[in-house]
This record gives structure tokens, sequence and C-alpha cells, in this order.
């Protein structure tokens, strides 16, 4: 393997049927990443184990339930359990293949990562580990957070042999008994999570090369596109490469729409007319950024080389402040009325999905209610209850048709289908604040 280069494996290896089928797999966390993978594992012939640690979630799995939203997850979920093959328990358990699926936020006072979810899955399954396993970490994690989860099995079971970090040996043979370990990145778009987990290549990076060789063979298993081999600080910096490239063109975007509004230019039609020209793509600008990777994964990079890491800092502080300004643009508009009624639309942190982890809508809709600014009215039509976030200030969930019948100013914050086709009589006399450009 040629250092820093990463090479597809020549022909897909693949297990098996027969021994596909008495491979036991553990995936710790079964949330939007975990359980997709688990259900699919189990539709291929794997034995399944799901590790969680909300009882909730265990439970509503083993009654062939979800407990997320995602297209075609709960048909593949009571497959997958009706089959025998999948099961859902709080404690892990034996298992030829673990999968590390668990959160790696961000804390918010420091932007540095919090990786002790990570860790706290590698304790778990440390007991449980035998030599021949394979542990996959699929989180995404700063460099060298893999080779991390190396030291601390080793630490917990000095009597396991665990590999040490070497890079383009060539040497693919393993070590008699030993354990490898792999790092795989998530590529998977929320809508569209069980499509990508098969068609999407895959980055698969070893703590050695035995490592990368025994993981990409089971990814093969299962994954249609191609299984790309590395070392597994190239695997882990490739998936934050990748979001912070997207991080910096939308900080683009947004800063494009701040200096827009300060010169009263429209800047959805200033957009589309630079995108004529042909190595033009400006993305469209928002009311921030969101979700579990493009909002967090830049940080890792700041965090591991923070004297050099400028640009993606930079764009990091422009789409992390770009609430603040929405924020401001709502008070400015709120002050035209004695008791402003405040619509906003949306809270997720993307189109039609329930997920709203990282979203500046949640944050907007925050600052908007805790500063007084009116009357605050949430529509958001994929939850059913508010998040702990809003759940304690005066914000109240209601349906777009009264929402629209009540507010002075109305706030697009998500394009969800439903916002599309609002008729514009409705918007008339309205104060309009249109952060995704659906309504100019």
């Amino acid at each position: 393997m040629t250092p820093g280069a990463p090479a597809e494996l020549g022909s897909p290896i693949t297990l098996p049927e027969a021994k596909r089928m008495r491979e036991q797999v553990c995936v710790m966390g079964l949330g939007y990443i975990g359980l997709p993978t688990a259900s699919l594992l189990a539709t291929k012939g794997y034995r399944v184990l799901g590790v969680d640690v909300n009882a909730h979630a265990v439970d509503s799995i083993n009654h062939g339930n979800v407990h997320i939203v995602e297209p075609g997850l709960d048909i593949l979920v009571k497959s997958a359990v009706g089959s025998g093959n999948l099961s859902a328990s709080m404690e892990p358990a034996p298992a030829d293949v673990f999968i590390l699926a668990v959160p790696t936020p961000v804390r918010h006072e420091d932007h540095e990562p919090e990786l002790s979810y990570i860790d706290e899955a590698t304790e778990a399954i440390a007991p449980h580990v035998a030599p021949g396993n394979l542990v996959i970490l699929e989180s995404t994690s700063p460099v060298r957070t893999t080779e991390q989860v190396a030291r601390l099995l080793s630490e917990r079971r000095p009597d396991l042999k665990i590999p040490q970090r070497t890079r383009g040996t060539g040497h693919t043979d393993a070590e008699p008994d030993q354990v490898f370990i792999a790092h795989c990145p998530e590529r998977v778009l929320p809508g569209q999570i069980l499509r990508e987990l098969v068609d999407n290549d895959r980055v698969v990076g070893g703590v050695d090369d035995a490592s990368a060789q025994r993981a990409a063979e089971f990814y093969r298993t299962f994954v249609g596109g191609q299984v790309l081999v590395t070392d597994s600080r190239t695997a882990e910096m490739c998936k934050l490469v990748e979001n912070a490239f997207r991080d910096v063109n939308i900080a683009y975007a947004n800063e494009l729409s701040i200096i827009c509004e300060q010169l009263d230019i429209n800047v959805w039609e200033l957009i589309e007319f630079a995108n004529r020209h042909p190595r033009v793509n400006v993305l469209r600008p928002g009311p921030g950024v969101g979700g579990h990777c493009i909002a967090v994964d830049p940080w890792f990079i700041v965090s591991s080389a923070p004297e050099h890491a400028r640009l993606i800092r930079t764009a990091r502080e422009v789409n992390d402040s770009k609430p603040c300004f929405v924020v401001e643009s709502v008070r400015q508009s709120a002050e035209r009325y004695k008791e402003p009624v405040i619509a906003c639309l949306g809270l997720s942190f993307k189109a039609d999905i329930d997920d709203l982890r990282e979203s500046p809508a949640v944050e907007i809709v925050r600052h908007v209610a805790t500063e007084g600014l009116g009357t605050t009215l949430v529509v958001e039509p994929h939850i059913r209850s508010l998040p702990p976030a809003l759940a304690d200030i005066d914000v109240e969930l209601v349906d777009l048709p009264t929402a629209l019948k009540r507010a002075d100013v109305v706030v697009l914050l998500v394009d969800h289908r439903e916002f599309l086709s609002v008729e514009r009589e409705t918007l008339l006399r309205k104060v309009v604040i249109d952060t995704r450009g659906i309504w100019r």
C-alpha cells in the first residue's frame, strides 16, 4: 500500500455466504447511522446485536419499530427483526465484528471534540473482544481517534494482540490471533441513508495494513460502491475534509447574503446570474449550518491544527454567526408591531426530515422567544412535540394554517415541501423573512 495514497484493493473480496451467516456483528449505537447499518447487515445474513443506552429505543426495535424517522427504515427494521437476525440490547455481547457508531459532538464552549462516547463504547466491548475480531470505528472522528480506540483496548485487554499504527508497508498478512482495528466513516445523506449505505463509495483505513484488508473484506459484502483502502488517519481526515469543503462554500454564500442585504441586492437573483458562468457554482445561503456533520466536523480539523486551520475556522465562525443575523432581522421587523406574533417555519437542520441536531433554526427560535421579540409560533410538520431546547420557554407548536393566520412576521427557516406550496396571497400584509429563498 502506497503511503498517503488510497487505492482500491483489486477485485472485490467477499465472505462466503455460509461464513457470513455465522458471523455475529455488534453495533454500538442505534441512531441515524447505527440502526440503518445494523438492519442492513441483518438482511444480508449477519446475526446482529444492536446496543444503545436508550431503553425506549431498544424496546421499540425489539418490537420491530423505529424511534427515528428515515424513509424505508421502518420496513427494513421490521423485516430484520422478524427474520431473527436483528435484536437490540443495552449491553454488548461477544461478536466477530464490532462497529462503533456513537455520537461525536463538539463542546459548545470551546469547540473541542467530545470523545467520551467512543471511550465508553470501547470500554463496554473490551471484555467481549476476542482474537481474530474486527473492531470498526464508524463515528466521524478527529485524526488519531482510531489509534486511541486501539490503545484503550490494549490497556483493558493486555492479553490481546492489538496492532500499533503502521503505514504503507504492504504487509497485509495478519499476526496470529491479532485483533483488527479500522475506521470507516459514514458518508450518507439523511433521507437517503438506506440507498447510500449500499451505493456510496467507502474509505476504509486500518491501524495496520492487515486491519485495512480485513475491514475492506467485510464492507464488500454489502457495499455496492467502491471500497477504497488506506490508513486510519487518512480515512479519518477524508471525512473531515469532505464536510469542511462544504462548510467553507456555504460560508461564502452566507457571507454573501449578509453583504447583499446591506447593499440592497437580491442575493438569490445574484447567485442565479453568477452561476451562469461555466466554472462558478455558488451554493444557496441559509440561516446557518446544522446537522451532525457539517456543523461539527470542521472543528475537528481546527482542533488538530489550530495554528494553520485559519480558513476552516473562519468559515465555521461565519456559519455559526448567521443565526444572529437572522434574529436581528426578526427584531427589526417585530418592532413595527405593538404585540407582534412571529411564526417560525421549520426546526430541522434540512428539508423534509425530523433531525434537529445542531439546527440553526432551533437556535433562532430560542433567541426569538427568550429575548421577548413577540409571541412565538413554530411550525415543524415532522415532529409531535418541541425539543428540550424549546420545551421550557414560551413557544407554541402549531400547524401551518394556524401560523399563517395569526402571524405578523413569517420567518421561513427550513424549505420543507409543505412550505413550498404556500399561497402568496396568505403572505400579503405580513413581513416575510425567507432565509431559504423559496418564495422570492
